[in-house]
């Protein structure tokens, strides 16, 4: 059982010599699995180790690539999407240069108006016109044998292969493939080609010189002398593919035909489409129509006459269906290419061609829907589109989606789960162990959105008698899994299931009490349709075994219980333990008993719930929406996304340039918690730290006069706030009950505790507290917040006592990343632009259908914009060179206006912004000037209006990750520290590829084991804060907010308040270090106390000051480096695999702390030359 991915790389890592890699979801596994087979020593056929290289980005391993190749080597690489792009300047090299080579590419969405990580074919058409070869496959097993043939061919042809798959739906698709043996490959590939490359090899033996510059008189012929080699290459592809087929039995063509033999109607597509219209095809043909299919295998070149070939001469009408969208061109390529060959090649009249566009971003593609594409009744129109209701400019095709129905003995199993609970690890596992233990063939696909851990995951499981090649989701499940209770009130999980189905839900009550707290439809639906109700308490197996919120373990032997048909319990139990060895065992035998112990617990747990034989009846009235309140775009679009109901959602719905409202996600209420903060005021010190740490912004603290309390419901808590500045008022700290995640950062912070370990926040069961908590928090939003005015801002407790500006965000329980940007909200968030670098912080901060960034009282707020992953340092420079000059022209054109507006422009021109009530001032001056130029019918006072606003101070804040910083931004981010401009740049160190799954950086430290580094980083990381300072001229502060708070509160002040460039490295753990998230700021401090993150600030105003411009503020280590190091997964994973590398790695690592800490110390004694 394997996905595309793995099926691919297996061959590319047998084939290959040199492979260079760089993360991008959805191929990253491929360069996983590369690196892991090398680090355990596994050759390739030639009996070799290939050399696997990470790179700085896409556009580097393309360069790896290239010069491999030019040296010699067989060599390849692994991308997509916008990776793919930024190897396009080195794809026209190398084959222009007519040299054998494969890229590997799980095609995935490029990003336009919106980023999105789903599958289509943007990106590979966007690479069509660079002289490679394009191979494509349609499912796992064709991923592999495909990749088998890409190589092979290309080594024959001289042409570059890329060889492609749809992103996610065949990436990560788990299905039997038939696995090619190293044998097999030694048969397929020609060794005399292989010598021929080497021949080739630059050598100073036999010098040559390549990549001259050419001028006109040659250039033209010497491109058009490479013709017979694209001539000779579908020929080569089909020889191939004959010698693979006598091989294997496994008989593919460039273009193969499916259906009736006297089809009327065609239908033309490619990639994993193939098997929802496959399936269409034969079901049509079955009940008499005359309609067929041409499955597209080689798309570049394009054989115009051997498509033609595979048409059956009777058509009269070929539909082309294209996963990619081109605006502006007179059709999508795939249509272009089938009406070019059809008119040149196709003898007699020509049959009518149509085009259309379906499956963006991975939207679902079904046999409903290719019978409506192919329907005679009803022919679509010119250039339409599939599966969406375009009522704009009317392009889409009626289908009717109940024209399909899966086989009745194929059964198909649904789970809902959270990103961070196990449920889609346990099912991958469960599809291997029935695939591998019965003659049933099985299918598992795995739907997620592109949030981080906590948001929903629906797992899609097949098990039938025959081969599946069903690539869509299932829509009527047989049984049906819902693995935390909160979602049952969020969307219909129900509805389509199939009557007298299973039902298992994770239920926190016993099975006679669950019935009365399902909601009302749910308890109609299951009586409906006859559901069998079945309940176990899996978070309460897995918080006493030991495993936390991972429920996967419980509910899969639940699963194994509930279906016995398809493997025998005793069976299943034995293999569900191998995997449990074979997963967990390098985590440590504890981890494998835990997992064991959560086996026998849910074998005796599961209970079946007694259900009614009549339904309740159903609720006559609308209980209070969360949405009553909120603007007329989030009623109308965001809540019906939340309700995952997008796909219903029109054309004339969207916006038409992915502009979208802040402020979404307190209209989520996800109520992920099991457990949630109880304040106790009695013990509180008013320290504010939990509110500093809390990553989703969840529990906050207002101070607010007596008179505040008045309608306060029952039990709502308060002290006397201390300080003088808050004199006279009163204090609460309360927790959002539904937006709490339940970390326990909070608690872990909080220092007011009594000598029984009591608390002033102690974590709580949610059941018990919800409703109480709901009504105190309904309460405490009313409460007014205090203004940037009113408070010591630049303080700990004084930023807790402001709103913050970002909040309830997707991210992970217990992220290390978002305290940080909520306090930057805090200090500053009415007067910035955001420009956010791809990557986490992009995802849980700008990821549909809600955004944490939000706006104040006044309607101001951070305004947020992400361009890329590349280029983000220069996107935020462009902010800030577009603000000065707006600044700049207003402040022009109000000296123009000076004697009509007197003594307002020079107040205007000569306020201090320095501070908030500076920035007030001037936005109240600005309000006046705006009402004096409405009455003014003057051109100057109408462009004055145009850039009014550039008169209040805007910061720019540049925000991104590790990877972005240290390696695929570094050039720009290099260019913008060495501009001088005022802008203020936050790297939010993770020290790991954390959105793509935890693969290395040059952040990444010395003997951690990553993704990419699965032997330990062999290299210290890179010390990006000691490079900045080598300007001289930039603020550059290192922080951990749990180290502290008071240096990272100080820090962002005097960052924001430097007038040039400011950088600020926030120490920003993350699950990929394989420590316990709840108590993640405390691990920082030991981070902080050990010297692995020394804290400090370079100011380069000290310096004008006579004085040392590096102030440290950590003290000289005191905790021993090998106790911080024992505390992280990361480090003590390689020890168990490899204890003597470990211990030399582990030395160095010891060593780069050393070292680094000296210098600092050093560096913070020097006083300027002269001072």
């Amino acid at each position: 059982m394997l996905d595309g991915n793995e099926a691919a790389a297996r061959v590319a890592h047998a084939l290959s010599e040199v492979i260079a890699i760089y993360p991008i979801t959805p191929a990253s596994p491929m360069g996983e699995f590369a690196d892991a087979w090398s680090q355990k020593g596994k050759t390739n056929i030639w009996g070799v180790v290939p050399e696997v290289i990470e790179m700085q980005s896409e556009g580097g391993a393309a360069g790896a690539v290239h010069g491999a190749l030019q040296a010699g080597a067989l060599a390849t690489t692994f991308t997509a999407s916008q990776g793919l792009l930024l190897m396009i300047p080195n794809m026209y090299k190398i084959a222009g240069e007519l040299t054998p080579a494969v890229i590997h590419v799980a095609a995935r969405t490029v990003a336009t108006h919106a980023l999105s990580i789903f599958g289509d074919h943007s990106d590979v058409m966007a690479a069509r016109q660079t002289g490679w070869a394009m191979l494509v496959s349609n499912s796992a097993q064709e991923a592999q044998d495909m990749a088998a043939i890409a190589h092979a061919s290309t080594l024959r042809s001289r042409v570059p292969f890329l060889h492609f798959f749809d992103g996610f739906r065949t990436s990560h698709e788990i299905t039997p493939v038939e696995t090619l043996s190293f044998d097999d490959l030694k048969e397929l590939i020609d060794e005399k080609a292989v010598m021929e490359h080497r021949a080739r090899a630059l050598s100073p033996e036999s010098p040559v010189i390549r990549g001259t510059a050419q001028n006109p008189d040659v250039f033209f012929q010497a491109r058009e002398a490479a013709n017979p080699f694209y001539l000779a290459v579908p020929g080569i592809v089909t020889e191939e593919m004959d010698r693979f087929a006598e091989l294997t039995g496994r008989r593919y063509s460039i273009f193969e035909y499916r259906g009736a033999p006297d089809a009327e109607r065609v239908m033309v597509v490619m990639g994993s489409a193939v098997g929802a219209a496959s399936e269409a095809v034969e079901a049509a043909v079955a009940r008499g129509e005359r309609v067929g299919l041409v499955v597209v295998r080689l798309y570049r070149p394009f054989d115009k006459a051997a498509f033609c070939r595979a048409l059956p001469p009777s058509v009269r009408s070929v539909v082309v269906l294209d996963r990619t969208k081109e605006p502006g061109a007179p059709g999508e390529p795939l249509y272009m290419d089938v009406v070019a060959a059809l008119a040149e090649e196709w003898d007699g009249e020509m049959p009518k061609v149509t085009g259309g566009r379906y499956g963006l971003s991975s939207k679902e593609f079904t046999p409903a829907m290719a019978l409506g594409v192919l329907a005679d009744d009803r022919p679509p129109r010119e250039h339409f589109t599939v599966g969406i209701v375009d009522d704009v400019t009317h392009t889409s095709v009626r289908y009717n989606p109940y024209d399909w129905h899966e086989p009745d003995d194929v059964v198909r199993a649904v789970f809902y789960g959270l990103g961070s609970d196990g449920t889609v690890g346990a099912n991958k596992n469960s599809v291997r162990i029935i695939g591998e233990h019965t003659d049933l063939y099985a299918q598992g696909y795995f739907v997620y959105d592109s949030k981080k851990s906590g948001s929903q995951t629906v797992s899609h499981l097949r098990f039938s008698p025959r081969p599946i090649s069903s690539t869509y989701l299932i829509t009527e499940p047989t049984f049906i899994a819902v693995h935390q209770f909160g979602m049952l009130g969020r969307a219909d999980l129900l509805h389509h299931t199939v009557p007298g189905s299973k039902f298992l839900l994770n239920s926190p009550y016993p099975a006679d009490e669950t019935w009365q707290y399902l909601p009302r439809d749910v308890q109609r639906t299951i009586v409906d349709r006859h559901l069998e109700l079945w309940v176990v308490d899996a978070g309460r197996i897995a918080m006493e075994v030991g495993l936390g919120n991972r429920v996967n373990t419980v509910l899969q032997t639940c699963f194994f219980m509930l279906n016995q048909d398809l493997l025998p319990l005793d069976v299943a139990i034995a293999a569900m333990k191998e995997e449990i060895s074979a997963t967990y065992g390098k985590r440590g035998p504890k981890v494998v008993e835990q997992n064991y112990a959560a086996i026998e617990r849910a074998l005796a747990a599961l209970e079946q719930v007694k259900v009614p034989e009549v339904a309740p009846p159903p609720v006559e009235t609308t209980p209070p929406s969360a949405f009553e309140d909120a603007p007329d775009f989030v009623r109308r679009v965001t809540a019906v996304m939340m309700e995952g109901k997008g796909d219903l959602l029109p054309v004339s719905a969207l916006p038409v340039d992915g502009t979208f409202p802040t402020g979404t996600t307190r209209y989520e209420k996800r109520a992920l918690a099991t457990e949630i903060p109880i304040w106790d005021p009695e013990i509180c010190t008013d320290c504010a730290r939990c509110a500093l740490a809390c990553p989703h912004a969840a529990i906050r603290l207002k101070a607010y006069l007596p008179d505040a309390l008045e309608g306060a419901p029952e039990g709502f808590k308060y002290k006397e706030a201390a300080g003088r500045d808050l004199s006279g008022r009163l204090l609460t700290v309360q927790v959002s009950p539904d937006d709490c995640t339940g970390c326990g950062v909070c608690v872990d912070v909080c220092p007011a505790q009594t000598a029984d370990g009591h608390k002033a926040l102690d974590l709580r069961d949610v059941l018990e507290h919800r409703e109480r908590e709901r009504a105190n928090w309904e309460f405490f939003e009313k409460i007014p917040p205090m203004g940037r005015t009113e408070v010591k801002l630049a303080s700990v407790k004084g930023s807790q006592l402001i709103e913050p500006l970002f909040e309830f965000s997707g991210a992970c329980a217990g992220c290390g990343e978002t305290p940080y940007l909520k306090l930057m909200s805090q200090l500053f968030g009415d007067q910035i632009i955001v420009a956010n670098a791809t990557g986490c912080s992009s995802i849980y901060g700008g990821n549909l259908p809600t955004t944490p960034w939000t706006v104040d009282e006044e309607g101001r707020g951070p305004a947020w914009a992400n361009s890329l992953f590349e280029d983000n340092a220069e996107f935020g420079l462009g902010m800030r060179l577009a603000l000065d000059h707006m600044e700049e022209e207003a402040r022009l054109l109000v000296l123009a206006l000076l004697p009509e507006l007197g003594q307002l422009a020079i107040d205007i021109l000569d306020a201090d912004q320095s501070d908030p009530a500076g920035i007030a001032a001037q936005r109240e001056r600005v309000k006046e000037l705006k009402e004096r130029l409405a009455g003014m019918d003057d051109v100057l006072a109408r462009r004055l209006e145009s850039v009014i606003d550039g008169l209040v101070k805007t910061d720019v804040w540049i925000v991104g990750g590790d990877g972005w910083a240290y390696d695929i931004g570094y050039g720009g981010l290099d260019h913008v520290l060495a501009s001088g401009r005022n802008v203020n740049i936050l790297v939010l160190d993770s020290q790991v590829y954390s959105n793509t799954g935890g693969q290395a950086s040059k952040a990444t430290p010395r003997a951690a084991v990553a993704k990419f580094a699965s032997g330990g980083k062999p290299t210290a990381r890179k010390d990006l804060g000691l490079m900045a300072m080598s300007y001289g001229n930039v603020y550059v502060a290192q922080v951990a907010m749990g180290a502290n708070m008071t240096q990272t509160v100080r820090a962002f002040t005097e960052a924001a308040a430097y007038p040039g460039v400011s950088l600020i490295i926030a120490y920003s753990p993350c699950i990929a270090h394989g420590i316990e998230m709840s108590t993640q700021m405390t691990h920082q401090k030991k981070a902080a106390e050990s010297g692995f993150w020394p804290l400090y600030r370079f100011d380069p105003r000290r310096a004008e000051e006579g004085k040392p411009a590096l102030v440290l503020d950590s003290r000289e280590p005191t905790v021993p480096f090998e106790e911080f190091l024992a505390e992280e997964g990361r480090f003590g994973m390689l020890a168990r695999v490899n204890p003597a590398e470990a211990e030399e790695l582990l030395a160095q690592a010891e060593q780069d702390v050393r070292d680094r800490w000296h210098l600092l110390e050093r560096m913070a004694e020097l006083t300027p030359a002269g001072s």
